[in-house]
């Protein structure tokens, strides 16, 4: 089943294009925040500015015309409104234009599955860490098909934690991986710490490294802001491996692209004779291919959504959203 799936719930936006489980395109446009971070109204604009192009280019390179689509589904949420809306009124108008099914996705549902299916993993223990989420999850051992929140941020994702920290320090992209970049070059000096259980807080972190900034070098506060936030996410994330004996465990999710927190990542799951996987990085970032072969999954299994159904939710939970 050819379906194409379209991501729009922040700065990206992304359209792929799915073939039985087979990832035909994944082409984007990402708007470029510099040193402000991303104001809703302005990449919403963006993102309607780059429709027609992105779908243009998905369907070039996945070599098919538009007649040959068979379904179509974009992200409901979680993300910013006004992005999401762009994606949910593209995706509505190609099904009401070409009669096709259409079908809605979670986002965070579609970043744990993608990397499921290229660490070919079944049942592991998911860390899924990005800019609005970080969150350790399991699937349920029974019939809700939902994921069990082990553990999770009280406040802020790491990913936004980071970005925030960017914005402050005028960092050129204020994104996380500029910080890692500059981090490279530094050395650690203290700053806070906090998990309690399988969860974890960033805000104390950034509030005391943004106070820090133009009293040490930014290359010490971009090491140590990240290494204590990694260890963190890691020290939970081992807790819970304990807890569930999982034998696999995977991370995914914007923050995945980190080499630093795969490598650590890496140490923990070997320590505990655990199969460690994740997605290449094209497929960690916001992407739409990860929404196709989510939402084809759904088309094919018979669960396609009523037009007047089709909604979007800012703030949808990824244990509240079923796997087909």
């Amino acid at each position: 089943m050819i379906v194409i799936g379209i991501e729009s719930s922040a700065h990206t936006f992304g359209v792929g294009i799915v073939d039985n489980g087979v990832i035909l395109a994944n082409e984007k446009s990402m708007y470029n925040i510099t040193t402000k971070g991303m104001i809703p109204g302005d990449v919403a604009n963006y993102h309607m500015d780059h429709v027609n192009e992105v779908i243009s280019k998905a369907l070039l390179s996945a070599n098919i015309s538009i007649d040959e689509l068979e379904g179509v589904c974009y992200t409901k949420g979680p993300g910013i409104g006004p992005c999401l809306q762009v994606g949910q009124l593209a995706a509505k108008t190609i099904a009401k234009e070409l009669g096709l099914k259409i079908t809605t996705v979670n986002h965070s549902i579609a970043h744990i599955e993608i990397a499921k299916h290229f660490a070919k993993q079944k049942d592991p223990l998911v860390l899924y860490v990005s800019g609005g989420n970080s969150q350790i999850l399991k699937m349920r051992k029974n019939k809700t098909n939902k994921y069990y929140v082990l553990g999770e941020t009280f406040d802020i994702g790491v990913g936004n934690m980071l970005d925030n920290f960017a914005r402050s320090a005028k960092l050129n992209p204020a994104w996380g991986s500029t910080v890692a970049k500059i981090a490279n070059e530094g050395k650690y000096i203290e700053l806070p710490y906090t998990v309690k259980g399988m969860d974890f807080a960033f805000t104390g972190l950034l509030t005391k490294a943004t106070s820090l900034i133009g009293k040490e070098k930014i290359q010490d506060l971009c090491f140590s802001i990240q290494e204590n936030a990694f260890s963190m996410i890691c020290e939970a994330t081992e807790r819970a491996l304990l807890m569930t004996n999982s034998s696999e465990l995977c991370v995914c999710g914007g923050v995945a692209q980190s080499s630093m927190l795969k490598d650590m990542l890496g140490s923990v799951a070997k320590e505990h004779k655990a199969k460690f996987g994740y997605a290449p990085d094209q497929y960690n970032a916001d992407n739409g291919a990860m929404i196709a072969f989510v939402g084809e999954r759904e088309l094919s299994k018979g669960h396609d959504t009523k037009l007047s159904k089709c909604t979007i939710d800012q703030k949808f939970r990824t244990d509240l959203a079923v796997v087909y």
